[in-house]
């Protein structure tokens, strides 16, 4: 019974004599190898050089500060749950008072870490947090020599209040407009007894 029609008839021919010497073959494969000595390279002198980076790559994560300052993790949990390779590991702890300024809730992450060798940057923690604190950015993870070192912690992700990441262009339109309607609490501070 035949299934397709795709079946090809196979022969065993003898050889000649310029084939049993591979000469061919090989002069073949070294005119390829003579093509590309001529040809432009593909590599490029890293870290002196940079390839151009898309607009949709999704390099280290980076946890945000709100414009005052403090850190808009709330250690919900939802960016650990949504991660697929298990990642994501944090500790929630109470604000306490005095550190208003440090930190946007009464609640925030009191470690943070993310497993860079686990971490397949597919961006499901952006997109699971309700806060807007984690987003991946366009900067290349750093190269380690040990396991250890590519647990990353708060000490890596947070974001230097004087040296600020760009990442309007992992915001979606969406959350830009949605964020412009007045009268939304959902990115407010809340102070007191009363959001701000």
């Amino acid at each position: 019974m035949k299934l397709t029609n795709r079946s090809k008839v196979v022969s065993n021919k003898e050889q000649s004599f310029t084939e049993r010497l591979y000469l061919p073959g090989i002069i073949k494969g070294m005119a390829i190898t003579g093509s590309h000595l001529f040809k432009r390279r593909a590599t490029v002198k890293y870290p002196d050089e940079l390839r151009p980076i898309a607009a949709v790559y999704r390099g280290q994560h980076v946890l945000k500060r709100d414009e005052n300052g403090a850190e808009r993790c709330t250690a919900c949990g939802l960016c650990a749950v949504a991660c697929p390779a298990e990642a994501i590991t944090m500790e929630s702890a109470e604000r306490k008072k005095g550190e208003e300024g440090l930190y946007r809730e009464e609640k925030y992450a009191k470690t943070y870490e993310i497993n860079m060798l686990r971490c397949i940057f597919c961006g499901l923690c952006e997109e699971a947090c309700p806060k807007e604190a984690i987003f991946l950015t366009d900067r290349i993870v750093d190269t380690e020599y040990e396991r250890e070192d590519f647990v990353y912690g708060k000490d890596k992700l947070v974001e230097k209040v004087d040296k600020r990441i760009d990442v309007s262009k992992r915001q979606t339109l969406e959350v830009a407009e949605f964020k412009k309607i007045p009268g939304l609490k959902h990115n407010e501070v809340w102070k007191g007894n009363k959001l701000k």
